[in-house]
C-alpha cells in the first residue's frame, strides 16, 4: 500500500492563534504545530484523492482560521491601527477611541 505524505507551512502574524483554531478540525491522519513565524501541518494519507480532499478542506479552514484571529482581540490591521474586536459597530474605531 502507498504512504501519501505531505508537509504545509504558511505563515501568520499570529501562529498559535491560528494553529489552535486549524487544530480542532484536523483528522487523525493530521498534525498541527506553531512555530515562530507560521504554522506548520503534517499530512499523511493512503489514498491520494483522500489525501487532496482534506489538503482542500484544510486550506479552507486555515484561510478562515487566519481571518479570525487576524481580527480578534488585540490585533493590529495592516494601518498599525489596533482593534479591540472585529465586529462592526463595536464602539470603537480603529484607533481605539470611542465613538459612541
Amino acid at each position: 500500500m502507498m504512504q501519501i505524505e505531505g508537509k504545509i507551512m504558511t505563515s501568520h502574524r499570529n501562529p498559535s492563534c491560528v494553529a489552535g483554531a486549524i487544530r480542532i478540525d484536523n483528522l487523525a491522519s493530521m498534525q498541527t504545530e506553531s512555530t515562530e513565524s507560521g504554522v506548520a501541518t503534517k499530512i499523511t494519507g493512503t489514498k491520494l484523492r483522500s489525501v487532496i480532499a482534506s489538503v482542500d478542506d484544510y486550506l479552507m479552514n486555515l484561510a478562515i482560521a487566519d481571518e479570525a484571529c487576524r481580527y480578534g482581540r488585540g490585533v493590529t490591521d495592516t494601518q498599525g491601527h489596533g482593534r479591540t474586536t472585529g465586529q462592526k459597530g463595536d464602539g470603537v474605531d480603529k484607533d481605539k477611541k470611542k465613538v459612541r
